[in-house]
């Protein structure tokens, strides 16, 4: 038996934005048969990162937000905007803005996996890079170049620099050192802050190399020297895992070291993550099938339930909603929406009730988040996730309102998208039980 209490009337704050993505939606507004937009506005997606947005040709393809695309010729003056190519970068902003979604800039290139590199390599004259993202972002905020005054208040410098050993010779993501970095890093950073203080500048998207993030912090804090200390609004850093509670436990250690070199106020993104079993093929294939199925949506809405659990995590982004086999919100041909769409759609529901409720769970397997609105109508979600297919067995859970109201629930698996009614026992004392399939969600309204 399993066991989960909701106190309604014990409040924990707002619900904060665990149901962000990376990468915008497919085709247009007034095309709604070709892509994905309406389905994508449809989940009132808080934020979108762009990164490896360049590798979808529905994008824009090579030529979009990397600023080695967007700025071509590095010997060209910075503030010659013909110097600058905006114009698929600009219809991708433009098309993530018209679906409800914020940009979240990523400032830097996209991952490169073949042997040659073209924009992951240090650049030339770090201040001039830096420069040139200035122009960048003048041009989204303050329509510099013909631009716009978009509200985009996140700007991320790079894209894992800790990919890679120090030692290797093909760095898909950083070409160069690690100290090498936190130079670039360094002046970048204090340049784009001195131009705009009021928008939240921060990195480094880190792959997840703890001692890599300590040494970062280390250094950019000017080690006990204030007048060297470089601004950092946001740490970054991604998780790709097999258990929901790796969220909560990295989310933790980010923590300690942000605290460590008095970066405690800066916010705490996650914003690369997904179901991974491994790396090696198969395993990969393995993870590929889960996160497009309904093992997927379990995972995924557990993983954010985690998130919103966690003491210091201001932000998670799902990887990826640009079509990938990553993706499992929508179907890479057809753009139907897959299992995991509903498990968005559930947690935007519970962000539009607003303040998180004290539920817990005595199961480690049954993930449990509660919401109250304004009014006083209260919605529950359970992922029931479990990594081992060969011990998965259905589960009673017993659930206990505080509430008096009759509880409806409503199920998520293989055949309903919450649209099949859960049938609850009455067990008298605002106590109710049901039964819980592996790896499906329920969803509970009273």
């Amino acid at each position: 038996m399993s066991c989960v209490t909701i106190n309604t009337n014990k409040l924990l704050g707002k619900i904060r934005p665990m149901n962000c993505v990376n990468n915008g939606p497919v085709g247009l507004a007034e095309d709604p048969g070709r892509g994905n937009f309406q389905t994508y506005k449809k989940l009132k997606i808080p934020f979108a990162r762009t990164h490896d947005s360049n590798f979808f040709s529905g994008y824009g393809g090579p030529h979009t937000v990397d600023v080695g695309v967007i700025f071509p010729d590095f010997s060209k003056d910075v503030n010659d905007p013909d110097a600058y190519d905006f114009q698929l970068t600009d219809e991708y902003i433009q098309k993530i803005i018209a679906a409800g979604t914020e940009p979240f800039y990523r400032l830097g290139a996209s991952i490169e996996h073949w042997s040659k590199k073209y924009h992951t390599l240090p650049p030339k004259d770090n201040q001039k890079w830096a420069e040139v993202c200035e122009h960048i972002i003048r041009h989204y905020t303050e329509g510099w170049a013909n631009g716009f005054t978009h509200k985009i208040r996140y700007w991320e410098i790079w894209n894992e620099p800790d990919l890679d050993a120090e030692d290797s010779d093909n760095k898909k993501c950083w070409g160069g050192t690690k100290l090498q970095f936190f130079e670039f890093y360094k002046t970048v950073a204090l340049h784009l802050k001195k131009c705009f203080p009021h928008l939240k500048i921060g990195g480094p998207a880190l792959a997840w190399d703890k001692a890599w993030l300590d040494d970062f912090l280390k250094m950019m804090s000017g080690e006990g020297c204030e007048e060297k200390r470089v601004p950092i609004d946001f740490i970054s850093w991604h998780r790709y895992m097999r258990n929901p509670w790796d969220v909560q436990e990295d989310a933790d250690i980010v923590e300690a070291i942000m605290k460590k070199y008095g970066y405690e106020a800066a916010e705490s993104h996650l914003n690369e993550w997904n179901y991974v079993r491994g790396w090696g093929t198969e395993a990969f294939n393995y993870s590929i099938e889960t996160i497009i199925g309904m093992k997927g949506a379990a995972f995924t809405l557990a993983a954010m339930i985690v998130g919103q659990n966690v003491n210091k995590l201001d932000m998670m982004m799902y990887y990826d909603a640009r079509p990938t086999g990553m993706n499992g919100i929508w179907d890479l041909y057809l753009y139907r929406p897959l299992k995991t769409y509903y498990s968005f759609e559930a947690y935007n529901k519970l962000a539009e009730y607003g303040t998180q409720l004290e539920t817990i769970s005595d199961d480690n397997d049954i993930y449990a988040l509660g919401a109250r609105s304004a009014n006083g109508s209260t919605c529950t979600l359970l992922s029931y996730f479990i990594e081992e297919d060969e011990t998965a067995k259905p589960r009673t859970i017993r659930i206990t309102f505080d509430s008096g109201k009759e509880p409806v629930a409503k199920l998520l698996d293989n055949s309903s998208n919450f649209t099949q009614v859960l049938p609850l026992t009455n067990c008298g004392s605002n106590i109710y039980e049901f039964t819980l399939a592996p790896n499906t969600v329920a969803m509970i309204d009273c």
